[in-house]
This record gives structure tokens, C-alpha cells and sequence, in this order.
């Protein structure tokens, strides 16, 4: 069995390559490409995996790409399970400039599905054995239904599941408006635009999630704030958590390392405050990793060592 399901609804086969100097009206010479599976809830199975755990990840897939996407997938050693559809499953392009050091990202749009097709992804959640907790997380594709994330959380809350959401925009005002979820993955910009209003405040912060908690929205969150670390708020506690100072390299999937990380530990037992400074651990060995390879367990375990050593809680 599963504990952990993640549902990416917009996956992506995801090309990195480079290039001497980014310029205009010219042909590029770039180095040979490398290809990695792409997508929020793929990308924390892929994290997961990395760490020493297994995830399911579902996701709708079709042509080459999505064939391509699968296979890179097994190769990895990730439990998947593919939906297949029409369209082809869309192409990402990570460019790495060196002249400036400098990474440019291309993310094209997701595949639009058909209203059977978003029917079956439903049924796929609905008749999966028992699991602990559904993962919806990265972009959404166009047309999805109105109704469709909200008839997700409700099979996920049938199954006994616990849902967590990292995504934004409309997808994020459903889920929340429904109410129930167990975490959200907000960074700071984010959550201004679902609650509205710019926060620039630490007790305004402070106030915001604590608003969210009470009203049953979610039960706790984790406001990813980059290079500052991120803020853990439950009912009990708001806690800052500070990321350790490492050489970024690439900030490909760290938010997916992080998320990842935190939820492996909480299928460990240990408290949401510990789970989250492994996740912040293993979002930082994500930056200090090149292209999509995520983060690395003995760059994970070093940096939450240290946090643990140097743990202090810090002012909201």
C-alpha cells in the first residue's frame, strides 16, 4: 500500500541543456539535451523516492512525450500510474546560460483534458487502495471543470485520506473555500492574493494563517518565503524556520523536494515542526543539485543535521 499519492494533472517531459551565450536573431548552439520527468506531484513522488520512500504518482499522459515521461519515471524507480489521453503531454525547456550563470525556464501549457478524460482521472483516486494522503500539486490545465477539484477532495475525504494542495491561483480558492484540507504549500505571494491583501508584516503573517487554521480551511500550512526558509503554522504553533545558506545551482523542483520531504516524515511520525525542517533541509539539497536531479538524501541529511544542531526558534 501507498501512503502517499500524488495527482499532477499538468506533467511534463522536462529538456535541459546549454548554451555559451543567450542571444537574439541567431542559431544557439546548445549542448546535448538531458531529459527528466516534470510536474508538482511527480516531482514530489520523485523526491520521495530520492529520500529512501515510494509514492504512487498519477497522471494523465499521452503521445511520445507522455510515453517518454513514463519510462524516464520507471527508470527512476517511481510507482506511477499513467491515465492515458489524446493530447500529447506537453515539453518544458530549462536553459542554462554561461555566460552569466543564468538559468531561463520555458514552461509551455499543459494538455487540456476532455470531460471523460477528467472523469477518469476521478475514478482512478476513487478506486485506489487505502491511502494516508493525496498530493494535488502543480499547475492546472485549461477547461478543467469548475467542480472538479472540490469532487477530488471529497473522494480523497471518503477514502480517509488527508489532501494536501501546493498550487495557485483559481485551483487554491476552491480547495479552500471547501474547506477541510490537511496543508497547503503557499509561498508568500500566494497567500496575499488568496486572502487579499499584500503581507508585509510578520504579525500580519502570523494573523493570516492563524485566520485560515480557525475558520477549518486547513490544518496547517507551510509558506515557502525562497531564500528566508519558510513559516509552519498549525493550531498549536507558527514557527519560522530558516533555510540553511548553500550555492544554488539550479531551484528546479525545490519546492517539490521540500513538500516531499515533510510528508515523508510525517508518514514517520515525527512532529510537523521536525518534518518541516527536513523539508527545508531537502529544499536546500535541491538548489545545490544541477538540472531536474532534486535533492540528494546525504545533501538532505547533513543539512537537517545541522539544522537540528542549530535549531532556535526564530521570530515570526
Amino acid at each position: 500500500m501507498h501512503r502517499i499519492v500524488t495527482l499532477t494533472l499538468s506533467p511534463a517531459l522536462d529538456s535541459a541543456t546549454r548554451i555559451a551565450h543567450l542571444l537574439p536573431d541567431r542559431k544557439l548552439r546548445c549542448s546535448e539535451p538531458s531529459y527528466a520527468p516534470g510536474g508538482g506531484g511527480i516531482n514530489v513522488a520523485r523526491a520521495i523516492r530520492n529520500l529512501g520512500g515510494q509514492a504512487l504518482a498519477v497522471f494523465p499522459t499521452g503521445g511520445p512525450t507522455g510515453t517518454h515521461l513514463t519510462d524516464l519515471l520507471v527508470a527512476e524507480g517511481v510507482d506511477c500510474r499513467p491515465i492515458p489521453i489524446q493530447a500529447w503531454t506537453r515539453q518544458c525547456f530549462n536553459v542554462e546560460e554561461l555566460a552569466h550563470t543564468q538559468q531561463y525556464r520555458f514552461v509551455l501549457p499543459g494538455a487540456s483534458l476532455s470531460p471523460s478524460e477528467q472523469a477518469a482521472v476521478l475514478n482512478v483516486i476513487a478506486t485506489l487502495q487505502p491511502f494516508e494522503y493525496l498530493v494535488i500539486s502543480g499547475s492546472l490545465p485549461e477547461g478543467l471543470a469548475g467542480d472538479f477539484i472540490p469532487r477530488l477532495l471529497a473522494i480523497a475525504h471518503d477514502k480517509g485520506a488527508r489532501s494536501v494542495l501546493d498550487t495557485s491561483g483559481s485551483a487554491l480558492e476552491q480547495a479552500v473555500e471547501a474547506g477541510g484540507l490537511f496543508l497547503i504549500k503557499p509561498s508568500l505571494s500566494e497567500l496575499g492574493h488568496l486572502v487579499g491583501e499584500e503581507i508585509t508584516q510578520p504579525d500580519q503573517l502570523a494573523r493570516v494563517t492563524g485566520n485560515l487554521i480557525r475558520a477549518g480551511k486547513c490544518e496547517t500550512l507551510m509558506v515557502s518565503m525562497g531564500a528566508q526558509g519558510a513559516l509552519l503554522a498549525t493550531r498549536d504553533r507558527v514557527e519560522r524556520i530558516h533555510a540553511p545558506n548553500v550555492k544554488k545551482i539550479s531551484t528546479v523542483g525545490a519546492g517539490d523536494s521540500l513538500l516531499g520531504a515533510m510528508l515523508l516524515k510525517l508518514t514517520q511520525g515525527t512532529s510537523a515542526s521536525e518534518a518541516a525542517r527536513y523539508g527545508v533541509a531537502a529544499g536546500s539539497a535541491s538548489i545545490m543539485s544541477s538540472g531536474t536531479t532534486l535533492c540528494a538524501k546525504d545533501d538532505t541529511e547533513q543539512l537537517f543535521a545541522w539544522m537540528q544542531q542549530n535549531h532556535a526558534p526564530l521570530p515570526v
